[in-house]
């Protein structure tokens, strides 16, 4: 895994709380129907995001997105299997989205909603609660 050791960086970490918040917004805003693979993409940047601001606060930094999700998996064991599977099947799907113009069925995205909230929020508890 590559990890680079840093000062850990609150203040990034802040501004990438305020980011996922107006992603959040941006999803608000969009159609289920018309725009389910535009949504399950924001929603994957936020979780993303989420995870990076962690690595962050601990002093960490990487580029891989399978590195975020291995570093959240082996760190914080309030994440189930469940939970982790679920990020990374959203990070393949969102590959696919942004690089093959993959069209995702809104039932997905009916099915996920809930636990991906509920992931976020997760998330984002955990990070505020580092920023403290």
């Amino acid at each position: 895994m590559d990890f680079i050791k840093i000062t850990p960086d609150k203040e990034r970490a802040k501004s990438i709380l305020k980011m996922c918040e107006l992603l959040k917004k941006r999803i608000a805003l969009q159609d289920e129907q018309e725009m389910a693979s535009l949504i399950i993409a924001d929603y994957y940047e936020i979780i993303k995001e989420l995870i990076t601001a962690l690595l962050y606060t601990d002093g960490y930094k990487t580029i891989s997105h399978k590195n975020l999700i291995i570093y959240l998996e082996k760190h914080y064991s309030q994440f189930s299997s469940y939970e982790i599977e679920l990020i990374n099947e959203l990070r393949m799907l969102r590959n696919r989205i942004v690089y093959e113009g993959f069209s995702t069925n809104p039932s997905y995205l009916k099915r996920k909603r809930k636990d991906l909230e509920k992931l976020i929020s997760k998330l984002q508890t955990l990070v505020e609660e580092k920023l403290k």
